[in-house]
């Protein structure tokens, strides 16, 4: 017989994680199915939590869903850290959004008035009121916004605190590759992995990023492929998350506590292209450059290329689907270490009769049934 376990959860990103987590605390034998956790999208990410600075005029939902989530990652981090022992570097100092010309000016103070109606709380800088508060950026910057309320975190750390939390609380790592979901006509669903092995459970949750439209045909989820810098420097170099906007073209620089600098991303309808290239690389670094001129003497220390899994609304897909008894918890896009309380609580509530948060509503994969 093959084993079983209550919940077999396909992918180990830090949605699936976390929703393993929180889903074995509630008393459920899980397990996770991935090869390589945290190896994915999670391992190329940032780790900002910055649904104030991420908004746009067409996704509401989404910064609905992004505030309630951020809203929960103080609670999320204090017991994953006391759990774990791992500390996460998270950091709260906000973001800071600033603007290379008088077009990227404009828009930022367009985007701010638009966020001021949405409450939320920002607030409009000078050029020299951002070099205050970020020396190193260029004398030619012509202003910002400052939005106080994002945060940011380590997001390798996290994959390291969960996978500790998880086994410490009695989960299960399957190191495969999930292949496919067999529905039962008598008993609960099981997952093939592509050993051959055969996992039987009762529930199945399908988090394996932007590859789980193999998994389930009928989810709409796609690669968006990311190229991503890791730059080392001395520490304090940048104090809070950096966001740009050079001639209409969009950068971040994430500072970690031990002096390395993330630095992304670019973003390309490419498939499965795994390649990190000579042109992704120079117009990341050409773009910081313009922001923080200092940012070409720091150490090129990894390129990565990640697979955000892309839904048609931005929206992630959280809920059943496919046969009775399989979930969905996957299509975060850019926002898979922002979104994983919010998803991890809604999983688990759903994998034992709960109700979810009134929020996760909208993340339905039922919407696109027609």
């Amino acid at each position: 017989m093959p084993p079983t376990y209550d919940v077999v959860i396909a992918g180990g990103g830090v949605a699936g994680l976390a929703a393993a987590w929180r889903t074995v605390r509630r008393g459920l034998s899980v397990a996770v199915a991935d090869p390589a956790p945290g190896g994915g999208a999670t391992h190329a990410s940032a780790g900002m939590l910055a649904p104030v600075s991420e908004v746009t005029y067409t996704e509401e939902p989404l910064l609905r869903l992004g505030l309630a989530s951020l809203a929960a990652w103080p609670g999320f981090r204090a017991e994953l850290e006391d759990e774990s022992g791992v500390e996460l570097d998270y950091r709260t100092e906000g973001t800071l959004e600033v603007a290379r010309g008088a077009d990227d000016m404009a828009y930022l103070d367009d985007l701010a008035a638009f966020e001021r109606t949405l409450g939320l709380r920002v607030e409009r800088l000078t050029g020299r009121e951002c070099r205050s508060f970020e020396p190193m950026l260029a004398p030619s910057v012509r202003g910002g916004l400052l939005a106080r309320d994002d945060a940011w975190v380590n997001p390798r750390r996290v994959v390291r605190a969960l996978l500790t939390a998880f086994e410490k609380a009695g989960g299960t790592l399957v190191a495969g590759r999930v292949s496919g979901i067999d529905a039962s006509a008598t008993g609960g669903p099981s997952v093939r992995l592509t050993s051959g092995e055969a996992v039987a459970a009762g529930q199945v949750v399908v988090a394996a990023g932007s590859w789980s439209a193999s998994l389930l045909p009928g989810l709409p989820v796609r690669p968006v492929k990311g190229e991503i810098l890791r730059l080392r420097g001395p520490e304090g170099f940048l104090t809070r998350c950096v966001r740009g906007l050079v001639h209409g073209s969009p950068a971040y620089l994430v500072p970690r506590g031990d002096g390395e600098i993330t630095l992304g991303a670019t973003v390309q309808e490419l498939g499965y292209d795994a390649r990190v290239t000579a042109g992704g690389v120079y117009e990341l670094l050409r773009d910081a450059r313009e922001l923080v001129p200092g940012i070409t003497e720091l150490e090129l220390a990894e390129t990565t290329v990640g697979f955000r899994p892309g839904t048609p609304d931005n929206l992630p897909l959280i809920g059943p689907a496919g046969p009775p008894g399989v979930f969905a918890a996957t299509g975060h896009g850019r926002n898979g270490v922002l979104l994983s309380p919010i998803t991890a609580d809604a999983v688990a509530a759903l994998l034992t009769g709960d109700e979810p948060p009134p929020v996760t509503g909208a993340c339905d994969p039922g919407r696109f049934s027609e």
